[in-house]
C-alpha cells in the first residue's frame, strides 16, 4: 500500500471560526523579561554593550526590546551590561524614545533620517556613540537581523548593518571588539526563540487573523473573482504584514509584478494565496476546480497528496525534546527531497517575522522547547505541477505553560482545545499534547479550490 493512499479527499465541514478581533498586549511584565534575558546572555558572554539595528524592513530584534518600529527611518538601540540604554534615532522617530518599552535616553542622529532632510545638530557619528556610553576597548555585541551560518567564514565578523555604521564603530572600538553575536537573540539558545504565555497570545492575534483572511478568501474564491478582491480578504483591519500578500491566479509574477492585480480566476487556473501577519502566515495553493475529473494533470497523486501526508506527519510526529534532525529526517523519509525537490527548511521558527531562524535542518541537534512558535514550511516542486500549499503555525507549551495558559487566556485556551480537536477528529491527524494550533485552519487544505467542500483528510 502506498503511503499516501492515507489521504482522502471528502465532504467536511470547514473550521468554525474564533474570530481574532481584539489583540493581546504585551505586558509590561514581559518587557522587563525580556530585557532580562539579554542582561543574563550579555553577563555569560562577557559582552559590555549591545548595539541592536532596526529598520522597517530588518526591525524585529530592535522592537523585541523597544515595543515599536522606526517607521520609514533607521535606529539603533544602546543596551549596557548593568541596563542602562540608549536610543539613537532620526528626526522625525525621535519623539518615540518616550513610548519605548523599555527605558532609554534620546540620543539625536541625523544621519538615520530620509534624504535631505534638516541636519541640525549634526556631528560625527563616533560622538553619537559616545554618547551614548560607547567606549574604546568594550566588547560590543551588534545585532542586526540575520545571524549567519557560514562554514567558510567567521559569522561574529559578517555585518548585515549599513556600512557606515560599522566604519563609525571600528574605528571607536576596535574591530576586534566588535561581533555580529544576532545570534542570543534568534540562535538555538537565543532569547528570541521562547515565548511566555502573554507572548503566545499576543502572535496568536496574528496567526488567527491570517488564517481568518485565508478562510474568506477560499470562500469568495469562484470564477470571475479577480486577484483584488482576494486580497481584500486577505490584508485585515490595517495590520501590517510580514510578507507580501499574494494572490496569484495563472502564472505569477507576471511582467515581475508581485501583487495582487485584476487578473480574473479562470477555470483550471494554478491558485496561490498567501497573508501573513506577526505570529504567523497562511498560505494556500491548489487548482480552480471543482473536482479530479476535470485535472488534465495528475496533481492530486503527483503532489498534493504526497504533500499534504508530508504536513499530517510533521504535525502528528512534531513534539518536546525532537531534534530539529529528526523531523528533517521524518520529512526526508516520507516525501524524499530527490523525488519532491522541497530544499529550504521543513520547519522554521516565527514571531514578530514570518521567519525567525530554524533549528530544523539536517544534523540539527537542536531540540525543539516548550514555548516555540514554529510554521509548517515544506515546499514541493513537481515539474509540470501547480504547487500544494497548506502553510500555516503551531505552539509547544509543557504542561506548566498550558496551565499558565488556562488560568491567564481561559478562552483563548478553549480554542486551542477546539482546534486540537477538529484536527483530530475531522481531518484524522493526532496531535502530542504540547502542540497547540495557532489559528483555525491548521491542515485544512481543500486543493480543488472552487469547491467548498471537499478537503484532505488522513485516514
Amino acid at each position: 500500500m502506498n503511503l499516501f493512499d492515507a489521504v482522502k479527499l471528502k465532504e467536511i465541514p470547514e473550521p468554525i471560526i474564533s474570530k481574532a478581533e481584539k489583540p493581546v498586549m504585551l505586558s509590561d511584565e514581559t518587557m522587563q523579561e525580556r530585557k532580562a534575558k539579554l542582561l543574563a546572555k550579555m553577563q555569560s558572554e562577557k559582552l559590555d554593550v549591545m548595539l541592536i539595528y532596526g529598520d522597517l524592513e530588518h526591525g524585529s530584534n530592535f522592537e523585541y526590546l523597544t515595543g515599536f518600529l522606526p517607521r520609514f527611518e533607521e535606529a539603533l538601540l544602546v543596551v549596557h551590561k548593568n541596563g542602562t540604554a540608549y536610543l539613537l534615532l532620526g528626526n522625525e522617530n525621535l519623539n518615540k524614545a518616550s513610548i519605548s518599552r523599555i527605558k532609554a535616553k534620546a540620543v539625536h542622529v541625523p544621519y538615520f533620517s530620509l534624504p535631505n532632510q534638516p541636519m541640525q545638530g549634526e556631528r560625527s557619528l563616533i560622538d553619537c556613540f559616545k554618547e551614548a556610553g560607547i567606549q574604546k576597548g568594550m566588547q560590543l555585541g551588534v545585532v542586526g537581523w540575520k545571524m549567519f551560518t557560514s562554514q567558510f567564514n567567521d559569522n561574529t565578523q559578517l555585518f548585515d548593518l549599513p556600512y557606515y555604521i560599522v566604519q563609525a564603530l571600528e574605528t571607536l572600538v576596535g574591530r576586534k571588539n566588535l561581533m555580529n553575536r544576532c545570534d542570543l537573540f534568534i540562535g538555538a539558545e537565543g532569547i528570541r526563540t521562547i515565548n511566555n504565555a502573554n507572548e503566545l497570545a499576543h502572535y496568536e492575534f496574528g496567526s488567527a487573523l491570517a488564517s481568518d483572511g485565508m478562510l474568506a478568501a477560499m470562500n469568495i474564491l469562484a470564477a470571475g473573482v479577480s486577484e483584488m478582491e482576494l486580497g481584500q480578504c486577505l490584508n485585515r483591519y490595517g495590520q501590517r504584514n510580514s510578507v507580501v500578500t499574494i494572490a496569484a491566479a495563472g502564472e505569477r509574477f507576471v511582467k515581475a509584478n508581485l501583487y495582487p492585480t485584476d487578473n480574473q480566476v479562470k477555470l483550471g487556473d494554478k491558485i496561490s494565496l498567501t497573508v501573513g501577519y506577526k505570529g504567523g502566515l497562511s498560505s494556500r495553493s491548489g487548482y480552480a476546480l471543482y473536482d479530479e475529473t476535470q485535472l488534465t494533470v495528475p496533481y492530486l497523486d503527483g503532489i498534493a497528496k504526497p504533500y499534504y501526508y508530508a504536513v499530517a506527519a510533521w504535525l502528528e510526529n512534531i513534539q518536546l525534546g525532537m531534534s530539529g534532525d529528526a523531523m528533517y529526517q521524518k520529512i526526508e523519509q516520507v516525501l524524499p527531497k530527490h523525488k519532491y525537490h522541497w530544499h529550504l527548511n521543513p520547519g522554521h521558527l516565527c514571531a514578530d517575522e514570518e521567519w525567525l531562524s530554524s533549528p530544523i535542518f539536517e544534523g540539527s541537534a537542536a531540540s525543539l522547547k516548550s514555548g516555540m512558535l514554529l510554521q509548517i514550511d515544506i515546499i514541493p516542486s513537481v515539474e509540470g505541477l501547480g504547487g500544494a500549499s497548506c502553510e500555516s503555525g503551531i505552539a509547544l507549551a509543557d504542561a506548566a505553560l498550558r496551565n499558565q495558559l488556562k488560568q491567564e487566556y481561559p478562552t483563548l485556551y478553549e480554542t486551542f482545545m477546539k482546534r486540537r480537536a477538529y484536527i483530530s477528529e475531522v481531518l484524522g491527524i493526532h496531535l502530542h499534547p504540547e502542540v497547540l494550533p495557532m489559528n483555525d485552519t491548521v491542515a485544512y487544505y481543500r486543493p480543488l479550490m472552487l469547491n467548498k467542500k471537499l478537503a484532505f483528510v488522513k485516514e
